[in-house]
């Protein structure tokens, strides 16, 4: 099957190249099929597992759980926490999942499940008024890290060992400093994001320079590097995607509409340590992005105005379609989601 799937991706990119046609205009293009989920909360986390299984959370509580391709949701949300908004969401399988509520104090916290949310177990609680969360990510099903904005000049570091059952803060003496008023934007899930067994990266904006930061020993010492992409109050890196320990994008630009947003996409090919722009970029900021698997040059970029598809590694993209998402994810088989405001969420079909 995982062969298949990957074929299947790979002949309709290929089509798509060999037309010489864009997929906003190419009958064999992609495009999203929209999916009834039940609920108007905005869904800015995801996680896909596959093409039967999916996981979204959002405002109001809200998780959701699919495990027949998105033709039926499950309200599976925690008891009790309707106030909170689960910006992110990490699923191992159709029963095990990590669900991270943001916020300012307490509101940030952290739960799991290990029966498709049947039931929940709160596993932190912040207790520090001057962190807020804004992403979690897993290295593998036991060792995953939570980051919180900067505190005391610093981003914060949560990490777990256990799935998510338990977290310590890391200490930050190998954490460069941050700038005055740099944070991580809680948009799509992806201002945190792993590749391999110890590197992950931090997606920042909201001051002079939008930023990246890498560690390659689980988050315990960082570097830093700075990028192209537009930075200021509403502005920076959104998300960032890698395609193994070297290769990535970093997406974002400006989420307020009167400021137009011009660069929104910057590309490595070193771990992060230096960022190049691209020819072109998506028309408009940007909250999400992700590889597509099998397709080593394929991405799917997300936003408010639209979606677009690159299929040589980010240097150019095509628009496939208008509507609004904060977040895409795909499953090991190729199958890729989004989701976004008013309770959407949509599969792709190739």
């Amino acid at each position: 099957m995982r062969l298949i799937a990957g074929l299947s991706v790979i002949a309709l990119l290929s089509g798509i190249v060999t037309a010489g046609a864009t997929p906003a205009n190419a009958s064999h293009g992609p495009q999203w099929q929209l999916l009834q989920t039940g609920t108007t909360a905005q869904l800015r986390g995801l996680s896909v597992v596959d093409g039967k299984t999916a996981w979204a959370s959002g405002s109001l509580g809200t998780v959701l759980r699919t495990t027949d391709g998105g033709q039926t949701w499950a309200s599976v949300g925690p008891p009790d926490t309707a106030t909170l908004q689960f910006r992110d969401i990490e699923a191992f399988d159709a029963n095990t999942a990590v669900a991270l509520s943001i916020g300012s104090g307490e509101d940030s916290r952290i739960y799991t499940t290990t029966d498709g949310g049947k039931s929940w177990t709160e596993s932190f609680r912040n207790p520090d008024a001057k962190a807020f969360y804004d992403c979690i990510a897993f290295f593998d099903r036991r060792n995953g890290l939570a980051l919180s904005d900067p505190v005391d000049g610093k981003f914060r570091l949560l990490s777990t060992s256990d799935g998510g059952k338990s977290w310590k803060v890391l200490p930050t003496d190998g954490m460069p400093a941050a700038q005055p008023a740099e944070f991580a934007f809680a948009a799509s899930g992806q201002c945190l994001v792993t590749s391999g067994h110890k590197d992950a990266w931090i997606a920042s904006g909201g001051d002079a320079k939008a930023r990246v930061f890498h560690t390659k020993d689980r988050g315990l010492n960082w570097t830093v590097s700075d990028t192209p992409i537009q930075s200021g109050a509403s502005a920076g890196v959104f998300s960032v995607a890698f395609r193994d320990t070297r290769t990535g994008i970093a997406i974002g630009g400006d989420f307020n509409p009167q400021n137009p947003t011009k660069d929104a996409v910057a590309r490595t090919g070193d771990s992060g340590k230096t960022w190049k722009k691209p020819p072109q970029a998506p028309k408009g900021y940007r909250s999400g992005a992700t590889y597509i698997p099998y397709v080593p040059t394929g991405i799917l970029a997300v936003g408010p105005s639209g979606s677009d598809i690159s299929i040589d590694g980010g240097n150019h993209w095509y628009q496939f379609d208008s509507g609004s998402f904060d977040t895409v994810d795909c499953g090991w088989d190729a199958s890729c989601w989004a989701s976004g405001e008013k309770g959407r969420i949509a599969k792709i079909r190739w």
